[in-house]
């Protein structure tokens, strides 16, 4: 695995070790960025499924500001501060080793808010809907963030979201990349 574009460009990162984590492949992560950027001028993002840190590095590669990497697994939490620190970008972004749920409490009440997110839960578990939801009523997102999710393409995302528009799907094998812009609470 390794960073495709921006300033940590061809840098090859660790993963994790075992069959816990499904890490995003290059293709996935290259035709991602292809849909929401492929560059940013700025800005704050947030990762609630970290694995690896592998789409946060990304992302600060390609031009975000700060990041927090979020995830429950001590392995995790440990490669991605490896990976961190590989490409120089440990002051860049913050690491929280707990689950999502607690994660959104704990940012919300920072008042923290992000322009990027991504949601690559584990596809037995994911609970992407109901954390969009949580998310914007606790006010975590800036108008138009952009929400990448990252699902089985059996998982059903759907079209219609209040506050959120669909952007595009985009499936790969057995994976679907859903990208939706937070329109705002005045956004339906």
């Amino acid at each position: 695995m390794r960073v495709i574009s921006g300033e940590y460009r061809g840098r090859r990162l660790k993963t994790l070790e075992g069959n816990n984590t499904r890490p995003t492949t290059d293709k996935v992560k290259e035709s991602m960025f292809n849909i929401i950027g492929p560059y940013f001028q700025g800005g704050r993002s947030l990762d609630l499924f970290a694995g690896s840190g592998a789409l946060t590095i990304e992302a600060l590669s390609r031009g975000i500001d700060e990041a927090v990497c979020v995830d429950h697994n001590f392995g995790a939490i440990k490669v991605i501060k490896e990976n961190l620190q590989l490409v120089k970008a440990e002051q860049k972004a913050k690491v929280l080793k707990m689950d999502a749920d607690r994660a959104i409490e704990q940012l919300a009440q920072e008042k923290q808010k992000f322009d990027l997110l991504f949601l690559d839960p584990p596809y037995a578990k994911q609970k992407i809907v109901q954390q969009l939801q949580t998310m914007a009523a606790k006010q975590l997102l800036n108008s138009e963030a952009i929400i990448v999710c990252e699902v089985d393409k059996e998982v059903n995302l759907p079209d219609k979201l209040a506050h959120f528009l669909l952007k595009r799907r985009a499936v790969y094998g057995i994976t679907e990349v859903v990208v939706y812009e937070y329109e705002g609470e005045d956004g339906e």
